[in-house]
């Protein structure tokens, strides 16, 4: 991840661009807005090198990258971005079934108890906001 001050730029907007679009301006208004001098660097890094890298690259579709996200972070146990990701996957397109579909393949390459509390964790979220979507891939 190297390059001059335009390329950076160059990462960061395309960063900014592809977060919004995955996760929503309200998310990205908020974690600007809770910048302060010790995370700024951090949101700097993660819009440069996660979004304007890595989710900006043409290799997979949104809704693959949703998938693994999903998958790994279910199995690392990290709840809050877990959160945060089930509700990009339904803006990415994938149907609560899918979203479903991931969680049990966790819980056989994961562990049941990573499974469970991903379920736990996004239930919620698709009773929220995903019910319309309920039973079709997108």
């Amino acid at each position: 991840m190297s390059g001059g001050p335009a390329e950076r730029e160059s990462r960061r907007e395309a960063g900014t661009r592809v977060r919004r679009e995955v996760l929503g301006d309200d998310h990205v208004d908020r974690a600007a807005a809770g910048a302060d001098a010790f995370t700024a660097d951090f949101q700097d890094f993660i819009t440069r090198y996660a979004w304007g890298e890595v989710w900006a690259r043409p290799g997979l579709e949104r809704r693959a990258r949703s998938c693994v996200t999903l998958a790994v972070l279910a199995a690392l146990g990290h709840e809050r971005e877990l959160a945060m990701h089930v509700r990009a996957a339904l803006r990415n397109g994938l149907a609560p079934d899918e979203i479903k579909e991931v969680l049990l393949q966790v819980g056989v390459y994961a562990g049941v108890p990573a499974a469970n509390r991903a379920f736990a964790v996004a239930q919620p979220i698709i009773a929220e906001i995903g019910d319309d979507r309920a039973g079709t891939a997108g």
